[in-house]
Protein backbone atom coordinates (compact mmCIF):
# COMPACT_ATOMS: atom_id res chain seq x y z
CA UNK A 1 0.00 0.00 0.00
CA UNK A 2 1.39 2.96 -1.23
CA UNK A 3 0.96 6.55 -0.52
CA UNK A 4 1.62 9.85 -2.12
CA UNK A 5 2.30 13.45 -0.26
CA UNK A 6 2.38 16.42 -1.58
CA UNK A 7 4.23 18.51 0.47
CA UNK A 8 6.38 21.00 -1.52
CA UNK A 9 3.74 23.84 -1.40
CA UNK A 10 5.31 26.85 -0.01
CA UNK A 11 2.03 27.67 2.25
CA UNK A 12 2.16 31.62 1.82
CA UNK A 13 -1.42 31.86 3.54
CA UNK A 14 -0.32 30.81 6.69
CA UNK A 15 3.14 33.38 6.49
CA UNK A 16 5.17 34.46 8.07
CA UNK A 17 5.86 30.96 10.20
CA UNK A 18 6.12 29.26 6.66
CA UNK A 19 8.97 31.42 5.38
CA UNK A 20 11.04 29.33 8.17
CA UNK A 21 9.22 26.10 8.28
CA UNK A 22 7.71 24.19 5.31
CA UNK A 23 3.99 23.95 5.79
CA UNK A 24 3.78 20.10 6.59
CA UNK A 25 5.70 20.69 9.95
CA UNK A 26 3.98 23.40 11.57
CA UNK A 27 2.97 22.16 14.54
CA UNK A 28 -0.52 20.60 15.57
CA UNK A 29 -1.44 21.12 19.26
CA UNK A 30 2.42 22.25 19.90
CA UNK A 31 2.92 17.99 20.31
CA UNK A 32 3.32 16.68 16.65
CA UNK A 33 4.12 18.42 12.96
CA UNK A 34 1.08 17.88 10.85
CA UNK A 35 3.13 15.79 8.46
CA UNK A 36 3.84 13.12 11.14
CA UNK A 37 0.18 12.88 12.46
CA UNK A 38 -0.38 11.93 8.51
CA UNK A 39 2.19 9.11 8.62
CA UNK A 40 1.24 7.86 12.09
CA UNK A 41 -2.08 7.63 10.45
CA UNK A 42 -1.04 5.73 7.07
CA UNK A 43 0.97 3.49 9.25
CA UNK A 44 -2.24 2.44 11.34
CA UNK A 45 -4.04 1.64 8.50
CA UNK A 46 -1.78 -0.62 6.65
CA UNK A 47 0.48 1.34 4.35
CA UNK A 48 3.77 0.35 3.79
CA UNK A 49 5.45 2.79 1.83
CA UNK A 50 5.52 6.49 1.49
CA UNK A 51 6.88 9.27 -1.43
CA UNK A 52 7.10 12.38 -0.35
CA UNK A 53 6.84 15.49 -3.05
CA UNK A 54 9.33 18.13 -1.77
CA UNK A 55 9.58 21.59 -2.65
CA UNK A 56 9.75 24.78 -1.14
CA UNK A 57 12.16 24.09 2.27
CA UNK A 58 12.40 20.52 1.63
CA UNK A 59 15.47 19.43 3.03
CA UNK A 60 13.75 20.14 6.56
CA UNK A 61 11.13 17.81 5.61
CA UNK A 62 13.83 15.11 4.71
CA UNK A 63 15.81 16.03 8.42
CA UNK A 64 12.41 15.67 10.49
CA UNK A 65 11.17 12.49 8.59
CA UNK A 66 13.77 10.53 7.51
CA UNK A 67 13.79 7.16 5.54
CA UNK A 68 10.59 5.95 7.88
CA UNK A 69 12.41 3.43 10.20
CA UNK A 70 10.84 5.31 13.37
CA UNK A 71 7.77 4.08 11.83
CA UNK A 72 8.50 0.90 9.86
CA UNK A 73 7.64 2.74 6.99
CA UNK A 74 9.42 2.86 3.63
CA UNK A 75 9.77 6.57 3.20
CA UNK A 76 11.18 8.40 0.07
CA UNK A 77 11.67 11.44 -1.39
CA UNK A 78 10.96 13.32 -5.51
CA UNK A 79 12.25 17.34 -5.19
CA UNK A 80 10.36 19.51 -7.12
CA UNK A 81 12.86 21.99 -9.30
CA UNK A 82 10.05 23.45 -10.50
CA UNK A 83 6.72 23.82 -9.33
CA UNK A 84 4.48 20.96 -11.20
CA UNK A 85 0.80 21.53 -9.65
CA UNK A 86 -0.80 19.23 -7.17
CA UNK A 87 -0.42 16.07 -9.70
CA UNK A 88 2.56 16.98 -11.92
CA UNK A 89 4.43 15.14 -9.82
CA UNK A 90 3.23 11.86 -10.51
CA UNK A 91 3.67 11.72 -14.26
CA UNK A 92 7.68 11.35 -13.01
CA UNK A 93 6.35 8.74 -10.28
CA UNK A 94 4.39 6.70 -12.66
CA UNK A 95 7.09 3.94 -13.80
CA UNK A 96 7.50 3.56 -9.73
CA UNK A 97 4.15 3.34 -8.46
CA UNK A 98 2.08 0.44 -7.76
CA UNK A 99 -1.46 -0.12 -9.72
CA UNK A 100 -3.58 1.83 -7.66
CA UNK A 101 -1.98 4.53 -4.77
CA UNK A 102 -3.33 7.42 -2.86
CA UNK A 103 -2.18 10.63 -3.12
CA UNK A 104 -2.90 13.49 -0.68
CA UNK A 105 -2.07 17.19 0.38
CA UNK A 106 0.47 17.24 3.68
CA UNK A 107 -1.58 19.16 5.53
CA UNK A 108 -4.87 17.37 6.05
CA UNK A 109 -5.85 17.12 9.47
CA UNK A 110 -8.96 14.23 9.27
CA UNK A 111 -9.73 10.86 10.70
CA UNK A 112 -10.81 9.90 7.18
CA UNK A 113 -10.17 6.09 6.82
CA UNK A 114 -7.31 6.27 3.73
CA UNK A 115 -7.08 2.72 3.58
CA UNK A 116 -11.46 2.55 3.11
CA UNK A 117 -10.87 5.00 0.73
CA UNK A 118 -8.25 3.24 -1.75
CA UNK A 119 -9.89 0.16 -1.28
CA UNK A 120 -13.45 1.96 -2.22
CA UNK A 121 -11.21 2.67 -5.28
CA UNK A 122 -10.81 -0.66 -6.66
CA UNK A 123 -14.08 -1.46 -5.97
CA UNK A 124 -15.04 1.05 -8.95
CA UNK A 125 -14.30 1.46 -12.64
CA UNK A 126 -13.05 5.09 -11.39
CA UNK A 127 -9.44 5.98 -12.59
CA UNK A 128 -9.73 8.15 -9.87
CA UNK A 129 -11.79 8.88 -6.45
CA UNK A 130 -11.88 12.18 -4.50
CA UNK A 131 -11.84 12.06 -0.83
CA UNK A 132 -15.82 14.32 -0.92
CA UNK A 133 -16.91 16.65 2.33
CA UNK A 134 -20.34 18.55 3.16
CA UNK A 135 -19.66 21.92 3.55
CA UNK A 136 -22.12 24.72 4.75
CA UNK A 137 -21.91 28.36 3.99
CA UNK A 138 -24.39 30.87 6.04
CA UNK A 139 -25.21 33.64 3.68
CA UNK A 140 -25.42 37.39 5.33
CA UNK A 141 -28.61 38.46 3.14
CA UNK A 142 -31.41 38.10 2.02
CA UNK A 143 -31.90 36.41 -1.67
CA UNK A 144 -34.32 36.92 -4.16
CA UNK A 145 -35.38 35.17 -6.91
CA UNK A 146 -35.75 37.14 -9.77
CA UNK A 147 -37.46 36.31 -13.19
CA UNK A 148 -37.24 39.46 -15.70
CA UNK A 149 -38.35 42.80 -13.30
CA UNK A 150 -40.43 40.13 -10.98
CA UNK A 151 -39.38 38.83 -7.54
CA UNK A 152 -40.72 35.55 -7.53
CA UNK A 153 -39.39 34.65 -4.51
CA UNK A 154 -37.46 35.78 -1.24
CA UNK A 155 -34.40 33.50 0.74
CA UNK A 156 -33.85 35.07 3.81
CA UNK A 157 -30.69 34.26 5.04
CA UNK A 158 -30.16 30.84 3.21
CA UNK A 159 -27.64 28.44 4.05
CA UNK A 160 -25.77 27.01 0.95
CA UNK A 161 -24.56 23.38 0.91
CA UNK A 162 -21.78 21.92 -1.31
CA UNK A 163 -19.47 19.50 -1.73
CA UNK A 164 -15.69 20.39 -1.58
CA UNK A 165 -12.60 17.99 -2.46
CA UNK A 166 -10.75 16.95 1.05
CA UNK A 167 -7.43 17.13 -0.92
CA UNK A 168 -6.66 12.83 -0.49
CA UNK A 169 -7.96 10.79 -3.42
CA UNK A 170 -6.86 7.44 -4.89
CA UNK A 171 -5.54 6.97 -7.79
CA UNK A 172 -5.26 4.41 -10.73
CA UNK A 173 -1.67 4.68 -12.33
CA UNK A 174 -2.93 4.17 -15.98
CA UNK A 175 -4.74 7.73 -15.74
CA UNK A 176 -1.41 9.26 -16.24
CA UNK A 177 -0.53 7.76 -19.33
CA UNK A 178 -2.11 10.85 -21.12
CA UNK A 179 0.48 13.24 -19.61
CA UNK A 180 4.34 14.06 -20.07
CA UNK A 181 7.01 13.41 -17.63
CA UNK A 182 7.71 17.01 -16.14
CA UNK A 183 4.22 18.22 -17.46
CA UNK A 184 2.44 20.94 -14.61
CA UNK A 185 -0.65 19.46 -13.78
CA UNK A 186 -3.30 19.87 -11.19
CA UNK A 187 -5.46 17.64 -9.92
CA UNK A 188 -8.40 20.19 -10.60
CA UNK A 189 -7.36 19.48 -14.35
CA UNK A 190 -6.94 16.23 -14.52
CA UNK A 191 -10.66 15.69 -12.70
CA UNK A 192 -12.29 17.96 -15.29
CA UNK A 193 -10.14 16.68 -18.25
CA UNK A 194 -11.61 12.57 -16.78
CA UNK A 195 -15.35 14.23 -16.67
CA UNK A 196 -14.80 15.51 -20.44
CA UNK A 197 -13.51 12.24 -21.63
CA UNK A 198 -16.62 10.78 -19.83
CA UNK A 199 -14.43 8.61 -17.35
CA UNK A 200 -15.88 10.45 -14.41
CA UNK A 201 -14.41 10.04 -11.16
CA UNK A 202 -16.01 8.33 -8.24
CA UNK A 203 -17.08 10.65 -5.14
CA UNK A 204 -15.92 9.06 -1.56
CA UNK A 205 -18.06 11.07 0.74
CA UNK A 206 -16.95 11.31 4.48
CA UNK A 207 -18.93 12.57 6.99
CA UNK A 208 -16.03 12.80 9.53
CA UNK A 209 -13.62 15.29 10.74
CA UNK A 210 -11.63 17.13 8.11
CA UNK A 211 -9.58 20.43 8.15
CA UNK A 212 -7.08 21.79 6.01
CA UNK A 213 -4.82 23.93 7.52
CA UNK A 214 -3.26 26.12 4.85
CA UNK A 215 -5.49 28.85 6.10
CA UNK A 216 -5.01 30.69 9.19
CA UNK A 217 -7.91 30.38 10.69
CA UNK A 218 -8.15 26.57 10.42
CA UNK A 219 -4.79 26.19 11.48
CA UNK A 220 -6.03 28.07 14.40
CA UNK A 221 -8.82 26.09 15.00
CA UNK A 222 -6.69 22.68 14.48
CA UNK A 223 -4.75 23.66 17.37
CA UNK A 224 -7.54 24.58 19.54
CA UNK A 225 -9.45 21.20 19.08
CA UNK A 226 -6.67 19.17 18.74
CA UNK A 227 -6.54 17.79 22.49
CA UNK A 228 -10.01 17.12 22.29
CA UNK A 229 -9.73 14.60 19.30
CA UNK A 230 -6.20 13.74 19.72
CA UNK A 231 -7.38 10.07 20.49
CA UNK A 232 -9.87 10.14 17.38
CA UNK A 233 -7.15 11.07 15.05
CA UNK A 234 -3.83 9.05 16.54
CA UNK A 235 -6.28 6.19 18.58
CA UNK A 236 -2.54 3.87 17.79
CA UNK A 237 -0.28 6.47 18.89
CA UNK A 238 2.70 5.29 20.58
Amino acid sequence: MHAVILAGGRGVRLGPITSYLPKPLVPIGDEYPILEVVIQQLKAQGFTHVTLAIGHLGHLIRACIGDGTRWNLDVRYVTEEEPLGTAGCLTNLREELPEHFLVMNGDVLTNLDFAKLLDCHLGTSAPVTVAVANRHLATEFGVLDVQGDVIAGIREKPVLEYQVSMGVYAVSRDVLKAYQRCEPLGFDRLLDNLVQRGTPPYAHVFEGYWLDIGRPDDYARANEEFPQLRDLLLPHAR
